[in-house]
């Protein structure tokens, strides 16, 4: 741990954007949460919670007072021998120890293997904001297990399964889905391209049988200036005779 190179390249980018992520609301309110089961002060801060959480043993006492304040844990947390008592060496391996006796009591407590973080997220700083996704996602199984205490976290989420009978499967084969498309939304439906755009309101009467008569100007013309009555290569006197 002591000897772990310094990041270079890629390893600072994503390491600023794990630092990014950390986020000061639920620092405080995973803090206030430590303190009033442990009793611990925290000082708040990702440089403060990560020091202060590193040798692990306050995680450890707070995983014994989420146990003994649960009465119905579940199956897998029942199996353990309680209090689990915390190291108090020192020695870099010793903390280490206490962060995966926490993650492996929390996972038997309920929380998903994918919501726990790894202990060098926690030792060496790695990813602080996992740390605190996984205590809020303790919290959230605390409310699950009728913890009888303080909780943090978002409320928990219940499946509600649905039982279809085969009737209700059977009708459901009859209707199109939307992914074969709809014609319930916005269309084009009566517009016209390319069409007059009249500005004034023009009106056209009725056609009579006088109008059969008359020649449409899109015929042609013989109103119009022509060339009627000029003659070429006539003499053309310059004087007057």
């Amino acid at each position: 741990m002591a000897t772990r190179t310094q990041d270079f390249g890629i390893d600072v980018a994503i390491s600023r954007k794990l630092n990014s992520r950390y986020d000061p609301d639920a620092e405080r309110q995973v803090i206030g949460w430590i303190q009033q089961l442990t009793g611990q002060n925290i000082p708040l801060g990702r440089e403060n919670v990560q020091r202060t959480l590193k040798n692990g043993r306050i995680l450890v006492e707070l995983i014994n007072a989420v146990y003994e304040r649960t009465p119905n844990l579940p199956p897998k947390a029942q199996t353990i021998r309680r209090p689990v008592n915390p190291n108090t060496g020192n020695a870099p391996f010793k903390q280490m120890e206490n962060i995966q006796r926490f993650l492996d009591l929390s996972e038997a407590y309920g929380v998903p293997r994918e919501c726990l973080f790894q202990t060098v997220d926690l030792f060496e700083a790695r990813n602080m904001a996992q740390v605190l996704a996984t205590l809020l996602q303790l919290g959230t199984e605390c409310q699950r297990n009728g913890f009888q205490g303080p909780v943090c976290g978002p409320k928990p989420t219940y499946s509600q399964p649905r039982q279809w009978t085969e009737e209700k499967l059977r009708a459901g084969e009859g209707i199109i889905g939307l992914q074969a498309g709809t014609n319930k939304l916005a269309s084009q439906k009566g517009m016209s391209f390319g069409a007059q755009r009249h500005i004034a309101d023009i009106r056209c009467d009725d056609m009579t049988p006088e109008g059969a008569a008359v020649i449409s100007l899109q015929m042609g013309t013989n109103k119009f200036a022509s060339q009627k009555g000029m003659s070429f290569s006539n003499q053309r006197h310059i004087a007057e005779y």
